[in-house]
Protein backbone atom coordinates (compact mmCIF):
# COMPACT_ATOMS: atom_id res chain seq x y z
CA UNK A 1 0.00 0.00 0.00
CA UNK A 2 1.59 3.74 -0.70
CA UNK A 3 2.18 6.24 1.70
CA UNK A 4 -0.12 8.28 0.18
CA UNK A 5 -3.04 6.01 1.24
CA UNK A 6 -1.43 5.36 4.50
CA UNK A 7 -1.55 9.14 5.22
CA UNK A 8 -5.61 9.35 4.12
CA UNK A 9 -6.48 7.02 6.73
CA UNK A 10 -7.23 9.40 9.21
CA UNK A 11 -8.34 12.28 7.45
CA UNK A 12 -11.52 13.84 6.77
CA UNK A 13 -13.16 16.83 5.16
CA UNK A 14 -14.16 17.79 8.30
CA UNK A 15 -10.83 17.55 10.03
CA UNK A 16 -8.65 19.91 8.05
CA UNK A 17 -10.08 20.63 4.54
CA UNK A 18 -6.92 22.41 2.66
CA UNK A 19 -5.22 19.14 3.78
CA UNK A 20 -7.35 17.01 3.26
CA UNK A 21 -8.12 18.74 -0.63
CA UNK A 22 -4.36 18.15 -0.88
CA UNK A 23 -4.19 14.90 0.17
CA UNK A 24 -6.56 13.49 -2.69
CA UNK A 25 -4.55 14.93 -5.05
CA UNK A 26 -1.85 13.11 -4.17
CA UNK A 27 -3.44 9.34 -4.43
CA UNK A 28 -2.74 8.09 -8.21
CA UNK A 29 -5.06 7.88 -10.40
CA UNK A 30 -5.68 4.43 -11.66
CA UNK A 31 -5.28 3.17 -15.09
CA UNK A 32 -7.69 1.02 -16.68
CA UNK A 33 -6.45 -1.91 -15.95
CA UNK A 34 -5.38 -0.92 -11.90
CA UNK A 35 -9.42 -0.17 -12.03
CA UNK A 36 -10.69 -3.23 -13.71
CA UNK A 37 -8.27 -6.08 -11.72
CA UNK A 38 -9.80 -3.89 -8.81
CA UNK A 39 -13.47 -3.93 -9.49
CA UNK A 40 -13.15 -7.39 -10.34
CA UNK A 41 -11.49 -8.39 -7.08
CA UNK A 42 -14.09 -6.56 -5.21
CA UNK A 43 -17.02 -7.66 -7.48
CA UNK A 44 -16.19 -11.27 -7.59
CA UNK A 45 -14.72 -11.56 -4.47
CA UNK A 46 -15.59 -9.51 -2.11
CA UNK A 47 -11.96 -7.52 -1.28
CA UNK A 48 -12.90 -4.73 0.91
CA UNK A 49 -9.28 -3.55 0.25
CA UNK A 50 -9.78 -2.95 -3.17
CA UNK A 51 -12.99 -1.21 -2.52
CA UNK A 52 -10.87 1.24 -0.13
CA UNK A 53 -8.48 1.50 -2.96
CA UNK A 54 -10.86 2.58 -5.74
CA UNK A 55 -12.55 5.13 -3.30
CA UNK A 56 -9.73 6.54 -2.44
CA UNK A 57 -8.40 6.91 -6.23
CA UNK A 58 -11.36 8.98 -7.04
CA UNK A 59 -12.01 11.31 -4.01
CA UNK A 60 -10.39 13.94 -6.20
CA UNK A 61 -13.37 13.35 -8.08
CA UNK A 62 -15.75 13.84 -5.43
CA UNK A 63 -13.84 17.47 -4.56
CA UNK A 64 -14.45 18.78 -7.85
CA UNK A 65 -17.85 18.04 -7.82
CA UNK A 66 -18.79 19.24 -4.53
CA UNK A 67 -16.77 22.70 -5.45
CA UNK A 68 -19.55 23.20 -8.14
CA UNK A 69 -22.21 23.76 -5.14
CA UNK A 70 -20.03 25.95 -3.26
CA UNK A 71 -23.16 28.35 -3.96
CA UNK A 72 -25.72 27.51 -2.25
CA UNK A 73 -24.07 28.76 1.00
CA UNK A 74 -23.01 25.11 2.83
CA UNK A 75 -19.70 23.70 4.07
CA UNK A 76 -18.03 22.50 1.53
CA UNK A 77 -16.60 19.81 3.81
CA UNK A 78 -20.38 18.66 4.31
CA UNK A 79 -20.69 18.68 1.09
CA UNK A 80 -17.45 16.86 0.35
CA UNK A 81 -18.76 14.43 2.83
CA UNK A 82 -22.20 13.34 1.08
CA UNK A 83 -20.31 13.51 -2.09
CA UNK A 84 -17.99 10.55 -0.83
CA UNK A 85 -20.97 8.73 0.78
CA UNK A 86 -22.49 8.70 -2.80
CA UNK A 87 -18.75 7.39 -4.48
CA UNK A 88 -19.08 4.36 -1.44
CA UNK A 89 -22.30 3.15 -2.87
CA UNK A 90 -21.06 3.33 -6.72
CA UNK A 91 -18.05 1.63 -5.20
CA UNK A 92 -20.20 -0.51 -4.43
CA UNK A 93 -22.80 -1.27 -6.91
CA UNK A 94 -19.93 -0.89 -9.58
CA UNK A 95 -19.77 -3.41 -12.19
CA UNK A 96 -16.45 -3.77 -13.95
CA UNK A 97 -17.86 -6.17 -17.14
CA UNK A 98 -20.33 -3.41 -17.99
CA UNK A 99 -16.89 -1.51 -19.81
CA UNK A 100 -17.42 1.82 -18.35
CA UNK A 101 -14.97 3.48 -16.01
CA UNK A 102 -16.07 3.89 -12.29
CA UNK A 103 -15.76 7.69 -12.22
CA UNK A 104 -18.79 7.99 -15.46
CA UNK A 105 -20.33 5.59 -13.11
CA UNK A 106 -20.32 7.06 -9.56
CA UNK A 107 -21.22 10.92 -11.05
CA UNK A 108 -24.45 10.26 -10.77
CA UNK A 109 -24.34 8.58 -6.84
CA UNK A 110 -22.00 11.85 -6.04
CA UNK A 111 -24.67 14.39 -7.33
CA UNK A 112 -27.44 12.82 -5.96
CA UNK A 113 -26.14 12.31 -2.18
CA UNK A 114 -25.12 16.11 -2.57
CA UNK A 115 -28.50 17.03 -4.10
CA UNK A 116 -30.56 15.45 -0.68
CA UNK A 117 -28.15 17.60 1.11
CA UNK A 118 -28.66 20.45 0.08
CA UNK A 119 -32.16 20.47 -0.50
CA UNK A 120 -32.31 19.05 3.39
CA UNK A 121 -30.33 22.07 4.31
CA UNK A 122 -30.70 25.07 2.24
CA UNK A 123 -34.22 26.06 3.87
CA UNK A 124 -35.75 25.45 6.75
CA UNK A 125 -38.82 25.15 4.86
CA UNK A 126 -38.34 22.67 2.16
CA UNK A 127 -38.31 24.84 -1.50
CA UNK A 128 -38.07 21.26 -3.67
CA UNK A 129 -40.26 18.35 -3.39
CA UNK A 130 -41.68 17.06 -7.27
CA UNK A 131 -38.77 15.88 -9.57
CA UNK A 132 -39.65 19.02 -11.59
CA UNK A 133 -38.94 21.30 -8.97
CA UNK A 134 -35.17 19.35 -7.75
CA UNK A 135 -34.51 20.37 -11.56
CA UNK A 136 -35.67 23.37 -11.69
CA UNK A 137 -33.87 24.16 -8.22
CA UNK A 138 -30.61 23.23 -9.83
CA UNK A 139 -30.67 24.60 -13.09
CA UNK A 140 -32.48 27.89 -12.77
CA UNK A 141 -30.37 29.96 -11.48
CA UNK A 142 -27.68 29.13 -13.88
CA UNK A 143 -30.39 29.60 -16.68
CA UNK A 144 -31.68 32.98 -15.91
CA UNK A 145 -29.50 35.52 -17.73
CA UNK A 146 -29.82 38.14 -15.34
CA UNK A 147 -30.79 38.87 -11.74
CA UNK A 148 -34.09 40.35 -12.63
CA UNK A 149 -37.17 38.18 -12.72
CA UNK A 150 -37.84 36.38 -15.69
CA UNK A 151 -40.36 37.57 -18.43
CA UNK A 152 -42.69 35.26 -19.63
CA UNK A 153 -40.77 34.49 -22.93
CA UNK A 154 -37.69 33.69 -20.33
CA UNK A 155 -40.28 31.55 -18.44
CA UNK A 156 -41.23 30.03 -21.57
CA UNK A 157 -37.64 29.41 -22.80
CA UNK A 158 -36.34 27.89 -19.31
CA UNK A 159 -39.24 25.65 -19.41
CA UNK A 160 -38.76 24.31 -23.19
CA UNK A 161 -34.77 23.50 -22.28
CA UNK A 162 -35.56 21.54 -18.64
CA UNK A 163 -38.45 20.12 -19.97
CA UNK A 164 -40.50 21.61 -17.50
CA UNK A 165 -44.34 23.75 -16.81
CA UNK A 166 -43.72 27.79 -16.98
CA UNK A 167 -46.02 27.59 -13.85
CA UNK A 168 -42.98 25.61 -12.30
CA UNK A 169 -40.49 27.68 -13.43
CA UNK A 170 -42.37 31.17 -11.90
CA UNK A 171 -43.44 29.38 -8.57
CA UNK A 172 -39.21 27.47 -7.75
CA UNK A 173 -38.58 31.53 -9.26
CA UNK A 174 -41.06 32.83 -6.27
CA UNK A 175 -39.62 30.51 -3.65
CA UNK A 176 -35.78 30.75 -4.28
CA UNK A 177 -35.63 34.60 -3.92
CA UNK A 178 -37.65 33.80 -0.63
CA UNK A 179 -35.95 34.26 2.45
CA UNK A 180 -36.13 32.27 5.92
CA UNK A 181 -37.70 34.11 8.39
CA UNK A 182 -36.43 34.77 12.20
CA UNK A 183 -39.64 34.06 14.77
CA UNK A 184 -38.48 36.00 17.31
CA UNK A 185 -37.87 39.82 16.80
CA UNK A 186 -34.02 40.25 17.02
CA UNK A 187 -32.27 40.50 20.36
CA UNK A 188 -31.69 44.34 20.10
CA UNK A 189 -32.49 46.96 22.90
CA UNK A 190 -33.28 49.79 20.29
CA UNK A 191 -36.97 49.20 19.50
CA UNK A 192 -36.99 51.02 16.33
CA UNK A 193 -34.86 48.28 14.72
CA UNK A 194 -37.55 45.83 15.65
CA UNK A 195 -39.75 44.81 12.71
CA UNK A 196 -43.42 44.91 13.13
CA UNK A 197 -43.77 42.09 10.96
CA UNK A 198 -41.54 38.82 12.79
CA UNK A 199 -44.04 36.51 12.65
CA UNK A 200 -43.94 35.97 16.72
CA UNK A 201 -45.98 39.52 16.72
CA UNK A 202 -48.50 38.40 14.74
CA UNK A 203 -49.41 33.85 14.80
CA UNK A 204 -50.11 34.36 18.53
CA UNK A 205 -53.60 32.56 18.84
CA UNK A 206 -55.04 34.39 21.43
CA UNK A 207 -58.59 32.42 21.51
CA UNK A 208 -56.02 29.27 22.58
CA UNK A 209 -56.18 30.13 26.21
CA UNK A 210 -55.98 27.25 28.30
CA UNK A 211 -57.45 29.02 31.28
CA UNK A 212 -60.80 29.94 28.83
CA UNK A 213 -60.95 26.69 26.97
CA UNK A 214 -61.10 24.65 30.43
CA UNK A 215 -63.88 27.19 31.85
CA UNK A 216 -65.95 26.76 28.61
CA UNK A 217 -65.55 23.16 28.69
CA UNK A 218 -66.47 23.03 32.28
CA UNK A 219 -70.09 25.06 31.31
CA UNK A 220 -70.57 23.46 28.76
CA UNK A 221 -70.54 19.67 31.10
CA UNK A 222 -72.68 21.30 33.60
CA UNK A 223 -75.20 23.11 30.89
CA UNK A 224 -75.70 19.72 29.16
CA UNK A 225 -75.82 18.21 32.61
CA UNK A 226 -78.82 20.45 33.84
CA UNK A 227 -80.40 20.19 30.26
CA UNK A 228 -80.27 16.17 30.34
CA UNK A 229 -81.86 16.37 33.87
CA UNK A 230 -84.29 19.03 33.18
CA UNK A 231 -85.67 16.92 29.69
CA UNK A 232 -86.24 13.91 31.96
CA UNK A 233 -88.51 15.89 34.72
CA UNK A 234 -91.03 15.76 32.04
CA UNK A 235 -93.85 13.64 31.18
CA UNK A 236 -92.86 11.70 28.48
CA UNK A 237 -95.25 13.13 25.69
CA UNK A 238 -93.57 16.40 26.32
CA UNK A 239 -90.55 14.95 26.26
CA UNK A 240 -91.09 12.98 22.59
CA UNK A 241 -92.82 16.92 21.64
CA UNK A 242 -89.14 18.41 22.75
CA UNK A 243 -87.16 15.59 20.72
CA UNK A 244 -89.16 15.61 17.64
CA UNK A 245 -89.75 19.27 17.28
CA UNK A 246 -86.24 20.21 18.34
CA UNK A 247 -84.08 17.67 18.14
CA UNK A 248 -84.43 15.15 15.76
CA UNK A 249 -83.04 16.14 11.99
CA UNK A 250 -86.71 15.45 10.07
CA UNK A 251 -88.78 17.52 12.65
CA UNK A 252 -92.01 17.03 12.84
CA UNK A 253 -95.03 19.69 12.32
CA UNK A 254 -97.77 20.26 14.93
CA UNK A 255 -100.31 19.00 13.24
CA UNK A 256 -98.21 15.37 12.49
CA UNK A 257 -97.68 15.61 16.57
CA UNK A 258 -101.28 16.78 16.95
CA UNK A 259 -102.89 13.59 14.64
CA UNK A 260 -100.46 10.94 16.20
CA UNK A 261 -101.84 11.90 20.22
CA UNK A 262 -105.07 12.90 18.70
CA UNK A 263 -105.38 16.57 20.49
CA UNK A 264 -105.41 19.54 18.20
CA UNK A 265 -102.64 21.37 16.79
CA UNK A 266 -103.02 24.02 19.22
CA UNK A 267 -102.59 22.03 22.10
CA UNK A 268 -99.34 20.54 21.23
CA UNK A 269 -97.92 24.48 20.72
CA UNK A 270 -99.44 24.81 24.39
CA UNK A 271 -97.61 21.40 25.76
CA UNK A 272 -94.68 22.27 23.35
CA UNK A 273 -94.08 25.73 24.95
CA UNK A 274 -94.85 24.69 28.86
CA UNK A 275 -92.23 22.40 28.40
CA UNK A 276 -89.40 24.89 27.42
CA UNK A 277 -90.69 27.27 30.35
CA UNK A 278 -89.91 24.43 32.73
CA UNK A 279 -86.56 23.46 31.10
CA UNK A 280 -85.28 27.32 31.28
CA UNK A 281 -85.95 27.63 34.15
CA UNK A 282 -84.47 24.89 35.60
CA UNK A 283 -80.78 25.82 33.59
CA UNK A 284 -81.61 29.17 35.01
CA UNK A 285 -82.08 27.63 38.67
Amino acid sequence: MSNSLQTMDWMSPGANLNAYIQGTATVPILTLDEERELGEALYYQDDIDAARRLVMAHLRFVVHIARSYNGYGLPLGDLIQEGNVGLMKAVKRFNPEKGARLVSFAVHWIKAEIHEFVLRNWRIVKVATTKSQRKLFFNLRGAKKQLQWLSADEAQAVADDLGVEVKDVMEMEMRLSAHDACFDAPDDDDEDNKTAYVPALYLEDKSADPAEQVANQDFENDSNARLGLAVQSLDQRSQDILQRRWLDDNKATLHQLADEYGVSAERIRQLEKNAMTKVRAALEA
